[in-house]
This record gives C-alpha cells, structure tokens and sequence, in this order.
C-alpha cells in the first residue's frame, strides 16, 4: 500500500532578530507543542498559496512568501508530512489567534526553553547554525 504523504507548507516569519513560533491548540495531534504558522495543501492550490491562505486563516495576517527556507518530510505515527517551511514575512495585520493557544516571538538562543513538534526539529537546528555563521 503506497503510504499517503501530506504536504505542509509553513512559514518563518522574522522581526528584528526574533522569529515566529505558534502554539498548537491543546485539542488536535500534537497538542500544546509549538510549530511554525501554516497548514495542509489543499487540491489544486500551488505550496506558497497554501502557506498565504492558512496565515490569513491562523492569524488573521496577508503574508509576503519568498524562497524555500528548508523542505523536509517527517514520519509520525499517524501521518507522514512533507514539510516546505518559505521565509516569509507580514505584510499586513496583526497577528491574531484565531487557532493556536499562543503566538511568541523568540531569538534563535531560545529555541531550546520551548517544546516544538518533532517535524521541526531538523529546521531548529538550521536555524541555529544560519544565525551563528
């Protein structure tokens, strides 16, 4: 049976020296982890649409999608991701939560005081290692 990959597209979001983590509602899979803004693609929508679609969805913002930060895929027990993480920044609102339990913005340094979901890891790391080059 060919296994199912779902295609995620999320964003990293940066201000100043600080980027854009989120909170996972306590009620759906990996709850209360922290993750970065975006969501499943949807059937004949291109990754960078997806990604505008969920911020304007999650957070209530219209975001700017530039290049692929990292692409990754990430095996969990109940579905396999393949996850497109874009840079990415706000171009207009506010960010609002209209779906996670909580929004921060955190300095590479502080990567380690939050719990992320194991799909995130790998990117964590880069982000470690871009920002110390």
């Amino acid at each position: 049976m060919e296994e199912k990959i779902t295609r995620v597209a999320a964003a990293l979001i940066w201000d100043g020296g600080k980027f854009m983590i989120c909170q996972r509602p306590a009620h759906k899979a990996r709850g209360l982890l922290w993750e970065f803004v975006g969501g499943k693609q949807e059937k004949d929508e291109e990754l960078p649409d997806t990604l505008a679609r969920e911020c304007m969805e999650e957070l209530g913002v219209k975001v700017k999608v530039y290049d692929i930060f990292m692409q990754l895929v990430h095996k969990y027990p109940d579905l396999t991701v393949e996850l497109t993480l874009f840079n990415a920044e706000i171009e207009s609102g506010t960010p609002q939560l209209l779906e996670h339990n909580d929004i921060k913005w955190i300095t590479p340094d502080e990567i380690p005081l939050y719990d992320f979901c194991p799909a995130d890891i790998e990117i964590l790391k880069k982000i470690q290692e871009v920002k110390n080059d």
